[in-house]
Formats: structure tokens, sequence, C-alpha cells
């Protein structure tokens, strides 16, 4: 600003000279003093600067910087004084100039190509840094004089927040803080910019909200008062996943926070994962009656002998645990008995009188599972399907089947 004793000199000596001729601050230049002290009263103004907050990885962040003063032959200056070389973006009136950029911000700076045209002077850094944090200048220049419109202080935040959402939860909660007692003009955005930029939800203006996000977003009413401008997602869908930014204007400070949703699909819906552990219940008990049962659904092996032999053996053997009290009965193709060991003994008064004399168990059976039979003197009448069956208290726990073929001529009388 144009110190207040500049003004007072010059006033005096237009007093001194009463004629007009020793006038050195005539009216004219007396209004051109006044317009320079506007002016940088007005870029005073404009360099009060503000903090802007972001989270380390974040696409980007913009520091802003607007301006209606237009020099002759403008150029734009970003710098930061505590780098060497301090210049962070140079913008001439028809292209950028960045020979002299520090290196740590090739390729990641950008700003409108209308700036000079528009009064829009803000800065775009694309993924911010921890180191990126700090005191950055925006400055104008007619190439004499260069006048700083803005400082902005830069905080990168390390670290980011995520949130996890299982397919078919009813909502979920993007985190977002910031100081209490907020002006009456803060305004907050919710934004996301992949796979294009979509605004999920504004406190001052829903008619630009991305109809994807159409009344499934809200913030509490009451955000100014407390600080919290955490958004509730409602009904979590394919789609939602991805990068959230939270932008919150205050005054001229501009905060910035990042959340990353993870949307976890279930593998099985859990119905479907009930049905599962059904079905696996079910295919285990199959599998146990199964092997109880087998010899129902198998094939009964085939025992070939000719007639005439000694004796012929018709295996069942098993390694199924038999109680004491288990009744072992033997039975040919017409279901007539044929053999009984209960109780551990044979008893043969239930047998077929024709083959009453003439079969036999080995001792122990229940004991050592060997429950095959011996059938003395095989005669071709013989021939056919015998079943081995194990039961207790009348519930059959076992069924085996033997299949007899006695080679040999059979004689009617």
């Amino acid at each position: 600003m144009v110190p207040v004793e500049t003004v007072n000199w010059c006033q005096r000596r237009s007093a001194a000279g009463s004629d007009g001729s020793f006038s050195v601050c005539s009216e004219r230049k007396r209004k051109m003093i006044m317009k320079m002290m506007m002016v940088l009263l007005l870029v005073s103004q404009h360099a009060l600067g503000g903090v802007v907050e972001v989270n380390e990885g974040a696409e980007s962040v913009l520091l802003p910087c607007y301006s209606d003063i237009q020099p002759e032959d403008p150029f734009l200056i970003w710098t930061r004084s505590d780098l060497s070389p301090n210049f962070v973006h140079l913008r001439r009136e028809n292209d950028d100039d960045l020979k002299n950029q520090n290196q740590r911000f090739r390729n990641r700076t950008s700003m409108n190509p209308d700036a000079l045209d528009t009064g829009n002077f803000s800065l775009t850094l694309r993924k911010p840094e921890r180191f990126d944090g700090g005191n950055y200048s925006c400055s104008i220049s007619g190439g004499i004089k260069e006048l700083n419109l803005k400082r902005i202080h830069l905080k990168v935040k390390v670290g980011q927040q995520e949130v996890e959402v299982t397919e078919g939860s009813d909502s979920v909660v993007l985190p977002c803080r910031t100081s209490s007692l907020l002006p009456e003009d803060t305004s907050v955005e919710w934004t996301r910019s992949e796979p294009e930029f979509m605004m999920v939800h504004s406190s001052s203006n829903q008619r630009n909200q991305d109809g994807f996000y159409r009344d499934r977003t809200e913030m509490s009413k009451d955000f100014l008062r407390t600080g919290d401008v955490s958004l509730t997602l409602r009904n979590p869908r394919d789609g939602d996943g991805g990068r959230y930014v939270c932008t919150v204007h205050r005054d001229q400070d501009v905060l910035r926070q990042t959340v990353v949703l993870k949307y976890v699909k279930e593998p099985f819906p859990s119905w479907a994962s009930a049905l599962l552990v059904l079905l696996v219940l079910v295919l285990i008990v199959s599998a146990g009656v199964f092997y109880h049962f087998k010899d129902y659904f198998l094939k009964a092996p085939l025992v070939k002998v000719d007639s005439g032999v000694k004796s012929v053996l018709l295996p069942c053997k098993t390694k199924l645990y038999l109680p004491g009290g288990a009744r072992v009965e033997w039975r040919d193709g017409e279901n007539r008995t044929v053999h009984v060991y209960p109780n551990g003994s044979d008893d043969p008064e239930e047998q077929n009188l024709t083959n009453s004399k003439r079969t036999r168990m080995n001792d122990d059976p229940l004991k050592t599972g060997d429950l095959s039979l011996t059938l003395e003197h095989p005669r071709f009448a013989d021939s056919g399907i015998y079943t081995c069956r194990v039961s207790i208290w009348k519930r059959v726990i076992l069924m085996k089947q033997v299949h007899l073929q006695v080679k040999g001529q059979w004689y009617k009388c």
C-alpha cells in the first residue's frame, strides 16, 4: 500500500503553490495515486490466501486464484519460496512456459488455457504427494512489476480412509470431518472422478447430482455445528465402489478428504449358503446310508463251483462294529431261511430242512466280522442268490448278496 505520509506530502506541496505553478501533485496526479492505492488494496485482499487440504494419493488438488487485474502483456506465475528453483508453473498469453519449472512438478501442473481471459488463475496439481505441502503464491506480471494475488497453504494428509461394504447392505457411511461451528456460507460437495466426473452430493445444490445417486445420499442437517460432513449412501450397489472426494468450502479455505469405498460381493447369497450347507449334510448322510446298504445297489459277486465238491464258501465280511445282540441270517433266492446265527450260536431249528445239516459259520462271527457261510456238498438245485442280513431288534443294518452257480447234472426221480 502507498504510505499515508506520501499522500500528506503531496497535499502540503499542493497547498504551497497557491498559484498552481509549483503544485507537485495536481488533481490528475492525486487521482492516479488514489487509483494505485485502490489497486494495491485489492491485491492485498486477494493475497490473504487460505488453506487447502488433500489426501496423499488423490487424483488431483485445485489451488484457487481469481483476479480481474490485467496488465499489458501479462503472464501468471505460481511459485514456492522454499524450493530452488521456486517456479511451480508459468502461464503466458498463448501457452505455458515450463522451461524453468522445478523438476518435482514436471508433468503434474496445469492451468486453464483461457486463464488470462476469464480471470481464473487456479492451478491444478495432479497426484499430490506428502512433500507437496507448503506455501504457494499466485502472481501476475506485465514484465516490469510482479503483483502477488494470493497465497495458498497446501496441506497433504498422509494415507486415506477405506470403507468396506458387503453386497446386500442397507447403507454405508463415508466418513469426513472438519472443525465445528462452520460459517453459514460453508458448502460441502461429494464427488467422484472415476470412471468420469460425477456429483454425488451437494449441500447447496442437488440439481447437479448425478442420476446414479438420486435419492440415495444424505448428510447430517446439523453439519455446520458439528463439523461432521460424512455422507450416508443408501442401498449400495455394484458400481458404487471407488474413490470419493469430500470437499469443504469454508471462507477462503478448501479442505479435501479422500475416502475409498470397497464394494464386496458375496460369493453366495445367504439363502444359497444355507442351501449349500443342507446339501452337504444330505450328501454326508447319503454316503453313510450307501456305505451301510451298498450291497443293495452293487451286483452280487458270482461264486462258481462244480457239483460233487466237498463244500463251497459264500463270502460275507464287514468292518462294521456288530454288537453281541445282532442276528445274522442267510436266505436263499426264494426267501427261505438257510442259516441263522442268533446270540452268538447256531440255531438250526429255523433253517430250511434241505440245508439243515449242510451249513455252518465260523466261530465268533460278530467279533471277527466274517459272516461267510459254508455250504457242504453243493448241488445243482442250490444255485441262486443268497442274502446275508444282519439286524438288531428287527432293524436291518447290513445286507450282502452272493450269486452261487453250481455246475453239474440235475436228476429228478
